[in-house]
């Protein structure tokens, strides 16, 4: 481990302060004073323990498990004010996050981690990544979050960093209970506010038309079989060049051109949410129940942003100004029934809806156009994506008990007790959709002195202005069962487990793009606003020579199809209760196609398009499909004892994975990446990464519910995937998907919660809970790369470190709760260099947040949360000089909760 040796010294130096006092805390109630304690303070210690236990929560569940997993629950979510289920990971030890939705476990990037909901497999709206985008999920639908940090045989072999499961919440065990929630906040940096005219829906965050692919396109490019610039319409009509440029006029009189930008007064924040539920007994054996909630959230953000060239950072810059509106709303439904308390049946149905509206002036340069020569560009950027995911789920749980052994009339009582069966059918489909990504592109006179904008005119182009129109489906199938069968003698126990699980997804990806300008218009005409330069009549005059057509080649788009069967046996055997192993081996098939689509292709001599215009080619289709099948093995070996504390075990897990190409990364084809811009190029002949992870665990879990943990853990990866740089034009960047050579990543986790009692009476409604991680982590690139500066390198998005601490206050009363939280990550590798350029590494960034929360009576609740107070800006660092910066801003909320 290349871990240094003060990091080394201060972590062994924290473990042992952490056991000492963790011993001191155990032992500092003597047991003949609690037993004689005053009976009217039942009812407060019963209000701290509920508290204090969003810290102490589900360590049971870590206990019991044969995996090295961390668990957050909903108490403890709530308690930190996180409100998605992305910034909620954030606060589990080795977990970094990265563009506000993605998680990095232990310094591995998204493709090396993977997502379930209650166990099943689900799709992505993410454009460009098979991996589900976590700021998704709200933090409100979810009654646990778990991290499995090793493999083990029950869950996918696609695994390296870990798997994240989201669990949601389920019927309710007794009773009618109902919420009511409200609250508003603003952002520091939500002010000057920019947006333009929109929908009239989307105040719901959906489009009701107004920026959709124009109908009388779509019908002109079946009728010009792909085409609908003027010489194609000319060719096709046999027409005048007059005549067919005003049929292409006509389609540009059909896009929506009302994209004039404007101010926007300062919007506070607006978020509620409402849950109904209960549950009744039907019969004596019988109980069912229902959960149904609702929730709606509104918030702007502004941001201005830099990017510049490191080698030039005063000329050669892109500074933005964007201010982005969203709009998130969910709905779900939960039924169940639980018979003889041995057997439960629940239907779910979630509805996420999370909408982005963006609108942005970008001002920037190029190696063509630099500040000091008093030039640059000026872009208006408007784009509406509107992410949407329907999942509905139905799993079963079975427990055969003495009830059940007894409504069998013997039939089954040659099967141990306590066997089950468990298994679940999930589908779920996940859509993106940006209708009208709209970009128009002036060139500028700019001060070089203050950077301010002189004058602008419309580029002479025929993209000047650009429509982008983007659809993405991706559903999803999941299903599988598993089933226990436990055998008990006098000092040992053995679980045998097996199961299988199906999962299939097919994903459409179209994107169409179009371009609007005007060649031979008069410099006047292009200098005027864009309110006054797409009207009819200035697109109608034919002296200015508008014309639209379609932008790029259709194979941006694609068709991608994935499936797996998978099936795994265990054996999970304990002796003494003190020494436990536990062996897996998971078989997995796994098969891929992906294809470029072109959404403008036409059979010749039609009118009509192909229903999939996909190459025939057979080396083509060949290098489409990519299969693996492979097994997986996982060995856990546990040893049970209560050494320094009520319970100590110490665990040793072993497993061999596979980390697998994603979606149309292994096409021979390039496209443009949506969100970034940059060209993006397949490669057919990447192979599957394999991993070999190690980890060793020290865990103490003390009667009084204080704990600690130490952790150890190496991965080796094989033939890792990655993105690298290769060469493009100088003013555009170009990325390939290759193998490296090999990645490997040591490092120690140090996790453990500790009540303050011990330093006397006024500690005992305090707690602190914290996490580090140290990590080293090296990459090699390897031959495939094209020219990196670098051949050994970090792994992209790793930190040195990561550590996250939080004071926790909870009254002896019960009427008050606060908590403090601060979270840093050391710098991390933002882009590998090329050519001799330099790596661009992310800057820390220091994160303090504070909630606290008041319960006036046992039904209202008042929570104030206040996040990033340190105001600190995110910085990307090449050789010294700053090429990327933004500040989030500091956020207040106040929220106000009513439930019975």
């Amino acid at each position: 481990m290349k871990i240094s040796h003060g990091c080394e010294a201060a972590t062994l130096l924290l473990a042992g302060v952490l056991v000492a006092s963790m011993s001191l805390a155990q032992d500092a109630v003597p047991q003949d004073e609690v037993a004689q304690a005053d009976p009217g303070a039942i009812e407060e210690t019963v209000v701290l323990g509920r508290l204090q236990s969003a810290a102490q929560s589900l360590l049971q569940d870590r206990i019991e498990d044969e995996s090295v997993v961390d668990v957050l629950d909903a108490d403890a979510i709530s308690r930190m004010g996180d409100s998605t289920v992305a910034a909620s990971l954030r606060r589990v030890s080795g977990l970094t996050l990265v563009n506000d939705k993605f998680v990095y476990i232990r310094g591995l990037g998204e493709r090396y981690s993977s997502t379930t909901l209650n166990g099943a497999f689900i799709p992505s709206p993410d454009l460009t990544r098979n991996v589900v985008p976590l700021d998704l999920f709200p933090s409100a639908i979810v009654s646990s979050l778990q991290v499995q940090k090793s493999f083990s045989a029950d869950v996918s072999a696609n695994f390296a960093g870990g798997l994240v499961d989201i669990a949601t919440n389920p019927f309710p065990d007794k009773g009618l209970n109902f919420t009511l929630e409200g609250g508003s906040g603003f952002n520091t940096e939500a002010d000057n506010l920019i947006t333009y005219a929109g929908g009239g829906d989307d105040d719901w965050g959906t489009d009701d038309g107004t920026r959709a692919i124009p109908s009388a396109i779509l019908t002109g490019l079946d009728a010009y079989l792909g085409s609908i610039t003027v010489g194609n319409i000319q060719a096709t009509d046999g027409s005048t060049t007059a005549a067919a440029q005003a049929v292409n006029n006509g389609y540009a009189l059909a896009l929506n051109r009302n994209i004039t930008v404007q101010s926007e007064d300062d919007s506070p924040d607006l978020n509620g949410r409402i849950s109904l539920g209960n549950s009744v007994d039907l019969s004596d054996n019988l109980e069912g129940g229902f959960q149904v909630s609702g929730a709606y959230d509104s918030v702007w953000r502004a941001s201005e942003r830099r990017t510049a060239k490191w080698t030039d950072a005063a000329n050669l810059y892109e500074a933005e100004r964007e201010t982005t509106r969203s709009v998130n709303t969910t709905a779900t439904g939960t039924l169940g029934f639980r018979y003889i308390d041995e057997h439960t049946l629940t239907f779910a149905t979630i509805f996420l809806r999370n909408t982005d509206d963006e609108t942005a002036i970008l001002d920037r340069q190029n190696e063509n156009r630099i500040l000091s020569d008093g030039l640059g560009f000026r872009d208006y950027r408007l784009e509406f994506e509107e992410r949407e995911m329907n999942i509905h789920q139905v799993k079963g749980e079975h427990s055969l008990g003495l009830n059940t052994k007894e409504l069998a009339g013997g039939l089954l009582d040659w099967v141990p007790d306590e066997s089950s069966l468990d298994w679940f059918y999930s589908e779920s489909v996940a859509n993106s959709d940006i209708p009208n990504r709209v970009v128009a592109s002036f060139q500028t006179s700019v001060d070089p002195l203050t950077a301010a904008i002189l004058s602008e005119q419309l580029i002479r182009d025929t993209s000047a202005v650009s429509f982008r129109f983007t659809e993405l489906e991706d559903e999803v199938t999941s299903y599988g069962w598993k089933g226990l069968i436990p055998f008990s003698q006098s000092r040992y126990t053995v679980d045998l487990s097996f199961g299988f699980q199906h999962d299939q997804k097919v994903r459409t990806y179209a994107q169409r793009e179009f371009g609007l300008g005007a060649i031979d218009a008069p410099t006047a005409t292009l200098q005027l606003p864009l309110d006054q330069l797409l009207t009819d009549s200035s697109i109608t005059n034919q002296e200015n020579d508008w014309r639209v057509q379609q932008v790029g080649q259709g194979a941006r788009s694609y068709i991608a199809a994935t499936m797996t069967d998978a099936g795994y046996g265990q054996l999970d055997w304990t002796l003494d209760e003190t020494w436990r192993v536990v062996a897996g081996l998971r078989h997995e098939e796994y098969r891929q196609v992906a294809l470029p689509w072109n959404v403008y292709a036409y059979y010749n001599g039609t009118t009509r398009p192909t229903e999939t215009p996909i190459s025939m080619d057979t080396e083509v289709l060949g290098d489409a499909a990519f299969a693996d099948e492979s097994l997986f093995p996982a060995v856990s070996m546990m040893y049970m004892s209560d050494w320094l504390a009520e319970t100590f075990q110490l665990r040793f897990n072993y497993s061999e994975t596979a980390i697998r190409p994603d979606l149309r990364e292994v096409t021979d084809a390039s496209y443009i990446d949506p969100i970034t811009g940059e060209l993006v190029n397949g490669n057919p002949d990447v192979v599957p990464s394999s991993v070999d992870n190690y980890d060793v665990r020290a865990e103490w879990f003390f009667s009084n519910g204080n704990n600690l943990t130490v952790s150890f853990f190496m991965k080796d990866i094989e033939n890792p995937i990655e993105y690298f740089e290769t060469a493009a034009s100088d003013t555009s960047t170009a990325r390939s998907i290759i193998n490296a050579a090999e990645t490997s990543i040591t490092g120690v986790e140090v996790d453990g919660l500790i009540s303050l009692g011990v330093l006397g009476g006024w500690g005992e409604s305090f707690f602190v809970q914290g996490n580090a991680t140290f990590q080293d982590s090296e990459t090699t690139a390897g031959p495939a790369a094209d020219n990196p500066t670098s051949d050994t390198r970090p792994a992209t998005g790793a930190s040195d470190y990561v550590v996250n601490l939080m004071l926790g206050y909870d009254s002896m009363d019960g009427k008050h709760a606060a908590t403090i939280l601060y979270n840093v990550f050391g710098e991390r590798l933002y882009v590998a260099g090329r050519a001799g350029a330099p790596d661009g590494y992310e800057q820390p960034f220091n994160s303090l947040d504070v909630t606290y929360s008041w319960y006036p009576t046992e039904n209202w609740t008042v929570k104030l949360k206040a996040q990033n107070l340190l105001d600190e800006a995110i910085e990307v660092e090449r050789s010294g000089v700053v090429t990327f910066s933004e500040k989030p801003g500091m956020a207040m909320a106040l929220k106000v909760k009513y439930d019975f």
